[in-house]
């Protein structure tokens, strides 16, 4: 490898997994409600406070105090968050696959809530093929905070100048790097492969597009 990089850390929602925080409402409650909800509550800072490891029935408790309207809301979207979930990110199980095969270790570092992971291997099978998932809520921090980065580094005995860690958020991307990882930006799977390919990781050029 002639970058000398043996690891590969992959982020998990919009990369390996799909993720829509729409799609739990879908047929059950109106578009624009839902826009209301997100809105009023800061989804972003909402969803971002479940990463860090607050559990449901504290963000349940919080929305009751604060906007009770929305407590039902709250309770569609966690009863129905495997809708969140409708498969895995086209074209990225074969980079995992090829990743694994060529003996780099593949792993997974995500922002996701404890009590949801559960649904993230059934969702995106590749997944399961990663030696080990650091998981936000697990930990009771989540990216950027560069603690999380730390616990990836030392539970999984990782160099990060041997290292590729790869997100959707540029944000994290940026946080991987001040961590010293090789942060790529993912866009799409294609650009991913080319991407490894430079870093001189055994995967296949990525298909001619038609």
């Amino acid at each position: 490898m002639t970058d000398g990089i043996d690891a590969v850390v992959f982020d998990l929602g919009n990369v390996l997994v799909r993720w829509d925080p729409y799609l739990p409402f879908h047929g059950r409650m109106a578009r624009a409600d839902v826009d209301e909800f997100f809105a009023e509550i800061d989804f972003a800072r909402f969803n971002q406070r479940q990463d860090a490891g607050r559990s449901w029935a504290q963000a349940r408790a919080w929305t009751a105090e604060r906007f009770p309207q929305h407590v039902g809301a709250v309770d569609l979207y966690l009863e129905h968050f495997a809708a969140s979930l409708p498969g895995p990110v086209a074209g990225s199980a074969a980079v995992v696959r090829e990743l694994v095969a060529g003996g780099v270790r593949v792993l997974g570092l995500t922002n996701w809530s404890a009590e949801t992971y559960r649904h993230a291997v059934p969702a995106a099978p590749a997944i399961g093929l990663l030696e080990g998932v650091v998981v936000s809520g697990q930990e009771g921090v989540a990216k950027p905070d560069p603690r999380i980065f730390a616990v990836l580094r030392e539970r999984y005995g990782l160099d990060p100048e041997r290292t590729v860690f790869t997100d959707d958020s540029p944000v994290n991307v940026a946080a991987a790097a001040r961590a010293g990882f090789h942060g790529l930006l993912f866009t799409d799977a294609a650009t991913l492969r080319r991407d490894l390919r430079t870093h001189g990781l055994p995967v296949g050029a990525p298909p001619p597009r038609t």
